[in-house]
């Protein structure tokens, strides 16, 4: 049995293997990091701004963008930091609370996407009714639900980690996300609970609901006349390219935490800073509405638009 260490501080070891890169990979993640806040608060300077985007499916665009943006500002700002020190080290608790946003964060995403898989459901197939289902108390409580639900799940394994006996004193990782658990000499039944149960509400239920809801709507364009299956395509396709992200994402964490997979250290940094990036493109690109506006806001600012409607 491992012998229990009073750990202060905690190393983050993946930097010694990148020392000789640090200041290149300093101004790439700097770049990527103005990029993801710059694109994504574009597309939500859009949407609160232009009264025909103040409908459910946007709010909903703005929530995940926003979840980017926590996301990124949860990870990056530590991580610049850490290229240009001598030593990378946290400590045990600031590496919790980092556990805490990123999975409250990344566990509201398929939550999200189901929400929008469902108001996409009553858009096209029930349009009469649409008005009267998704109403603001509709939103808001899908919302809440989305944040609150991945916040308690996550609560509960942060407060387990936090008494648990640490056996190891090196993250084998660039920050702290599960493999927070490595560092434990051994893993309670509690936290294995809550992330089998987590793994059911936050990622398996939210995606069969989404997959069998797209079915659904994708059966009933199929039956319906050109322009509902131009509609269905237009505003379904956005959000099955950030459903698949997310799935890739999700599985490549699983695979890490749980089935102890080694991964090359250049693929763990690409899936993880890979979301924030994506979902600003995918929706300013894909939809129609959003890159009309852009295209505007990019005229208006003298940039040759490049997006076409």
């Amino acid at each position: 049995m491992d012998k229990e260490l009073n750990v202060t501080f905690l190393t983050l070891d993946w930097y010694t293997e990148i020392n000789n890169y640090r200041y290149i990979l300093f101004f790439i993640m700097f770049t990527l990091y103005i990029l993801i806040i710059c694109t994504n608060s574009t597309i939500v300077y859009l949407i609160f701004t232009h009264k025909n985007l103040h409908e459910p499916m946007y709010i909903f665009i703005v929530a995940l963008l926003l979840n980017s943006v926590l996301y990124s500002t949860t990870v990056y700002p530590k991580l610049l930091i850490d290229f240009l020190s001598e030593k990378q080290v946290t400590t045990y608790s600031a590496c919790l609370f980092q556990f805490f946003i990123f999975y409250t964060l990344g566990g509201s995403e398929l939550p999200l996407l189901a929400a929008m898989a469902y108001d996409r459901y009553v858009a096209i197939c029930k349009p009469l009714e649409y008005q009267t289902i998704m109403t603001k108390t509709t939103v808001s409580i899908f919302l809440v639900v989305a944040w609150l639900v991945p916040a308690c799940h996550v609560a509960v394994q942060a407060i387990a980690s936090a008494e648990a006996k640490l056996c190891d004193s090196n993250i084998k990782g660039i920050f702290c996300n599960n493999a927070v658990y490595t560092l434990q000499c051994q893993r309670s039944r509690l936290i294995t609970i809550f992330g089998v149960v987590g793994l059911l509400d936050l990622a398996i239920l939210p995606m069969l609901f989404i997959v069998f809801t797209y079915t659904i709507i994708f059966i009933v364009s199929y039956q319906s006349c050109k322009e509902i299956r131009k509609k269905a395509a237009e505003t379904c396709l956005p959000h099955l390219l950030v459903l698949i992200s997310a799935s890739v994402f999700f599985v490549y964490d699983i695979s890490i935490a749980r089935v102890e997979l080694g991964f090359p250290k250049t693929v763990r940094v690409i899936m993880t800073l890979q979301i924030p990036l994506l979902n600003p493109f995918i929706y300013g690109l894909k939809m129609k509405e959003i890159s009309k506006h852009l295209n505007k806001l990019l005229s208006q600012a003298n940039i040759s638009p490049c997006i076409k409607t």
